[in-house]
């Protein structure tokens, strides 16, 4: 039999890690079509938010800073945020909730920290109903700021003039994402945001211009029940153990997409159960995205345990949820005991654009395993 030919795509286009907003980047967009439309796709609603890469943003690495977590100051009966006419949802019993009535942006600075602490309790919230993307964005900026240091992403598109700002941008038309999954079988891709920086975020703000009429959802899953449905055992040989997490393939994969890398990428260390400093939860705090090694083992053994850990919280559909985008959605997570990934199930072109406000919060710790306590 003769030898059969094979093509190999060019390095250049091999989609080489997870990060699939930068499979999207500079290359793939088109800043006519999006503000003015095809024949089939209308404009995009809020031309003032679609994505710039400035190659001249250029930051020095982030530096310490004290966090203070609002949530610790809530009251527990959420008088300024549950009111009378409220209506919350919840959407399974472990996580996830959907909210009407309330207009967030109207939060008193005790509506923000009961948000903060009903957040962190149920993992993700979906507020209806909002004004959010009506803002003007420096208002939106000052609304996130309360709830800590405003987190420059090092490699993602933002707004003119506001870096601040992290854009999830999928334009009119855009097809790339079939090459996406010409090499791989899921878009799905589990992660937490950022998580090799010294102080990751923790409450996240993302909300919604323009979307698919059907598809494009989000799931996410709480990892602090991920780590609650392992045995007392495993819970206890887990404590102690540090993972590296890694932003240097994330700024790799824009660098060859011909985007930004506004600071130099860095590695951090960080345990692989961390506590929340409102609630005492205990949560696993890896992600394939991010999470590279554990500290101290052999690459074997640390692959073979990470493997367990990845299986465990994509296979956990008992406590994961998926988030429906509506007009004047915000959906609000704690970045600290949930892992999402977007759903790239739409294949009509039709436009996906989303800002997310991402406020940094305090460095991952960890508190001792108390038996008696966690069983």
């Amino acid at each position: 039999m003769a030898p059969v030919a094979i093509t190999v795509p060019k390095p250049e286009t091999l989609i080489q890690s997870p990060y699939k907003e930068f499979a999207f980047g500079p290359k793939a967009y088109s800043k006519s079509v999006e503000e003015n439309g095809t024949e089939d796709q209308p404009k995009a609603t809020y031309p003032h938010y679609l994505p710039t890469w400035n190659p001249d943003q250029k930051y020095p690495p982030l530096e310490p800073f004290t966090h203070h977590e609002h949530g610790i100051d809530a009251d527990k009966s959420f008088p300024d945020l549950l009111g009378a006419n409220v209506q919350k949802n919840d959407l399974t019993p472990t996580i996830g909730s959907v909210i009407s009535g309330v207009q967030l942006s109207s939060l008193t600075a005790a509506g923000k920290d009961q948000l903060a602490l009903l957040v962190a309790q149920r993992k993700v919230v979906a507020f209806r109903g909002q004004d959010f993307a009506d803002l003007p964005i420096h208002e939106a900026l000052a609304f996130g700021g309360y709830f800590g240091r405003h987190h420059i992403h090092p490699a993602s598109p933002s707004p003119e003039g506001y870096p601040e700002i992290h854009l999830v941008h999928r334009g009119a038309n855009d097809k790339s994402v079939d090459t996406l999954l010409s090499q791989r079988l899921s878009s799905i891709a589990w992660h937490s945001d950022v998580t090799y920086e010294n102080q990751p975020p923790g409450t996240t703000f993302l909300y919604i211009f323009d979307k698919p009429k059907t598809g494009g959802d989000t799931l996410f899953v709480n990892q602090a029940e991920a780590y609650r449905r392992l045995s007392p055992e495993f819970r206890k040989r887990l404590h102690g153990l540090k993972a590296v997490h890694s932003g240097v393939e994330q700024a790799d994969a824009s660098r060859a997409r011909g985007g930004v890398v506004r600071r130099e990428p860095i590695t951090s260390e960080h345990p692989l159960v961390r506590t929340h400093p409102a609630t005492g939860e205990k949560a696993l705090f890896i992600n394939a995205q991010f999470t590279r090694y554990i500290v101290g083992y052999k690459k074997e053994e640390s692959d073979a345990l990470l493997k367990f850990l990845y299986d465990h919280i994509a296979y956990g559909a008992d406590f994961q949820t998926r988030v429906k985008w509506e007009e004047g959605t915000v959906v609000v997570w704690d970045n600290r005991v949930t892992a999402h990934s977007a759903i790239l199930d739409w294949k009509n072109g039709e436009r996906r654009h989303l800002a997310r406000i991402t406020p940094q919060a305090e460095r991952p710790f960890e508190t001792p395993y108390e038996a008696d306590k966690e069983e």
